[in-house]
């Protein structure tokens, strides 16, 4: 199947890319090795965009250094039942947009009010507008290459496909800001296997990212063994893409039906192929966004990465040439 112009994707696959409310955005570092997270997606103007934070920029600056990403549908929370059991593979080349930050902020708030509200509910407005360090934002608009896309998370059946028609494209990225992008603001887990081994065994949704021929990263839903030592079995539905050996990240994930709640841990390694199947052995766990517990815990979380990231605002702005965003609300 085949598409004439940016954004004409297959119609049947609209209400998984307008409703869904989050799906795994998979970036390379500078080494090439993929890196995968959950995250709330949304259609643009022939684009399939997610958005990072201005004050932790990593998941954007990856997307500059390399546009070659890939976008994972495999959750079917917010989507109605016509599109409810689909599987979704996007391969498409990035641009980032951090020119306009009051803009992004502006289009964040209003959207994420939209597609997100329970996140929200019954926040005071007060609050809200003090939470610039999680509102100002890069967005990262992803034109498709490639659709593949399954009939359920077991990948059983052979993928349908899309391809964009060759041409020149002219998706690039606004340009760099000045001076050094800022270091992690969280620091990776030390005991990191104790953490893997629940995650692996109490977590519901898992995602594999390896890289194809082409460069581009390639993300599957799979099944997933215990933590032995530094290896977790896998397995891997028949109808899945071609996964090659080499770097690999190993997503486990679970959030409630509303999206208030979110456990999200990144397992990064190398995917081996032997006797008894794929495998990932792991090397290290990443920083984790998780927001759990009840309504006031989570607050307590949120207000605790404030602390942390309030004072990256004004640096990260400043290198953009322009003003800190305000969080403008309707």
């Amino acid at each position: 199947m085949g598409g004439s112009a940016r954004g004409e994707w297959p119609p049947e696959l609209e209400e998984v890319f307008t409703q869904v409310l989050t799906c795994e955005y998979a970036s390379l570092t500078r080494a090439g090795a993929p890196v995968t997270v959950p995250t709330t997606p949304y259609v643009g103007d022939g684009t399939l965009d997610v958005s990072t934070g201005l004050t932790y920029p990593a998941k954007a600056e990856r997307a500059r250094r390399n546009p070659k990403v890939a976008l994972l549908f495999a959750d079917a929370i917010g989507v109605g039942p016509s599109g409810a059991s689909q599987v979704v593979l996007v391969q498409g080349r990035a641009a980032v947009r951090d020119g306009d930050l009051q803009g992004n902020t502006d289009r964040y708030v209003r959207e994420a009010a939209l597609k997100v509200p329970e996140a929200t509910k019954g926040q005071p407005k007060f609050v809200l507008k003090r939470l610039a360090f999680y509102y100002a934002r890069i967005w990262i608009e992803i034109e498709p290459v490639r659709i593949r896309w399954w009939s359920g998370r077991a990948l059983e059946d052979q993928p349908r496909e899309w391809r964009a028609e060759r041409g020149a494209s002219t998706h690039e990225s606004d340009p760099p800001p000045s001076g050094s992008q800022p270091p992690a603001w969280l620091s990776p887990p030390e005991q990191w296997r104790e953490l893997a081994a629940r995650a692996l065994a109490q977590l519901p949704l898992a995602d594999l990212t390896t890289v194809d021929g082409d460069g581009y990263p390639v993300c599957v839903p799979v099944t997933t063994g215990a933590l032995i030592g530094d290896e977790v079995a896998l397995s891997v539905g028949s109808g899945a893409p071609e996964l090659l050996a080499g770097p690999a990240c190993l997503t486990v994930h679970g959030h409630d039906e509303k999206f208030t709640t979110q456990e999200n841990h990144t397992l990064v390694g190398e995917l081996r192929h032997g006797p008894e199947g794929p495998s990932l052995h792991v090397e290290r766990a990443l920083a984790d966004w998780s927001l759990t517990g009840n309504r006031a815990q989570i607050a307590l979380g949120f207000l605790r990465k404030g602390r942390s990231l309030r004072p990256r605002l004004s640096a990260e702005a400043a290198r953009r040439s322009q003003p800190v965003p305000e969080v403008r609300l309707p």
